[in-house]
């Protein structure tokens, strides 16, 4: 077996209310390999959200530490770390954070803008401008990419998202219930979107969702309870929940 691309090694998280410390994650290992896709299950409040944004450098954790393709991340200078979170790490959340004044192929754009100077930008935008081009194309949305999100459906919008988050060629994408606010069908496309780009694309794929049939689809499950995994959800009982 490879080294994961993605690990975490007895991460804490807690946040402070006052003089009280609020504690999320109580000491989370975690590993996850190119290509893979697993599922994050878990009541609400057990932590997957705040999971996944210290996995993907939004939060640092309070103890323990996050690996990157073997590397430690959160001790790294604050630009290289927002670098390699902008380049590395796609992100794709259930509200889709688009910018409603742009149309969907701006909104593609500004994802590859994030870490470029002007004059990098200004000398590489063509090429960009193709390249975010043929990812919308590639979600399907080839016709619409000069539509604004209001003109868009919600499916569309979230494809919008995709595209968005693949610009810059990540290993990882990390997707918080991606589909919650779709009907099942559209959810079902975009689902199969996301499925057929981990595998051509050999994305590791951390999906949170609260849907045991999305989370069957998926390589692996791994459940999060009171702040750590679950023990008692092992391989066999991951495949039994997708039988």
């Amino acid at each position: 077996m490879t080294e994961p691309i993605l690990r975490a090694e007895g991460v804490t998280r807690q946040y402070r209310i006052g003089n009280r410390a609020i504690p999320v994650l109580r000491g989370v290992d975690l590993s996850v390999q190119a290509g893979e896709t697993v599922a994050l299950l878990g009541a609400s409040g057990a932590g997957k959200s705040t999971l996944l944004h210290v996995l993907g450098l939004l939060d640092p954790p309070t103890s323990g530490r996050v690996l990157f393709e073997e590397r430690p991340v959160h001790d790294l200078p604050i630009q290289e770390r927002a670098r390699l979170r902008h380049r590395r790490i796609g992100f794709v959340f259930q509200f889709y954070h688009l910018i409603p004044e742009l149309t969907a192929l701006e909104n593609v754009k500004l994802g590859s803008m994030m870490d470029r100077s002007l004059w990098r930008w200004l000398r590489e935008r063509r090429d960009l401008h193709q390249r975010c081009a043929e990812l919308l194309d590639r979600v399907g949305l080839g016709e619409r990419m000069h539509h604004r999100p209001t003109e868009l459906s919600g499916g569309e919008r979230q494809r919008v998202a995709i595209a968005r988050a693949l610009v810059a060629e990540p290993r990882v994408i990390l997707a918080d219930e991606p589909t919650g606010n779709l009907d099942s069908e559209t959810a079902v496309g975009v689902l199969d979107l996301l499925f057929r780009l981990s595998r051509e694309r050999q994305l590791a794929f951390l999906l949170v969702t609260h849907d045991r049939d999305v989370a069957a689809r998926c390589d692996r499950i791994v459940r999060l309870k009171g702040g750590v995994v679950d023990q008692g959800v092992g391989h066999g009982a991951e495949h039994a929940a997708r039988g």
